[in-house]
């Protein structure tokens, strides 16, 4: 796209919104939003860029393996807390037992960090990942044969 307008606002635009979807991400334990939201507000820098500079170029930038390896961490630190406050004695998710000394609920913030941000990477990559294979397919039949 020739369009140096959209392209220079794209460029603009790009850190703000990855700004705010960290903002949503590190936040979202004391207010509206968490992991799902800053997800989607990460992919949707990426889907602008892809609009802007084509599907190709976003590819170059966060490649459909990194997307892969990206959804599987993700996974695996939602599912890694659960499994290590399970070993540490309580329940699924029972974050008391990361901090268990502490009077100010301590491991209720550390654990609700980790799998806001397991979360968080998670839809962001699936998000993209979604985006990627629905944009790059090829059509079934051609424009004129409608």
């Amino acid at each position: 796209m020739d369009h140096l307008i959209l392209r220079v606002a794209t460029k603009l635009l790009f850190a703000p919104i990855i700004l705010f979807a960290l903002y949503v991400q590190f936040h979202g334990d004391y207010g509206p939003g968490g992991g799902f939201q800053a997800g989607v507000i990460f992919a949707v820098a990426f889907i602008l860029h892809a609009f802007v500079y084509g599907l190709d170029e976003t590819k170059k930038v966060l490649p459909q393996r990194a997307l892969v390896w990206a959804m599987v961490i993700g996974v695996l630190f939602y599912a890694g807390t659960g499994v290590w406050t399970m070993l540490l004695g309580a329940n699924l998710l029972g974050y008391d037992a990361i901090v268990p000394e502490s009077t100010h609920h301590a491991g209720q913030h550390y654990g609700i960090l980790l799998v806001e941000w397991g979360v968080g990477v998670t839809v962001a990559s699936t998000m993209l990942t979604i985006f990627y294979q629905f944009t790059g397919r090829e059509p079934d039949i051609d424009q004129e044969d409608w």
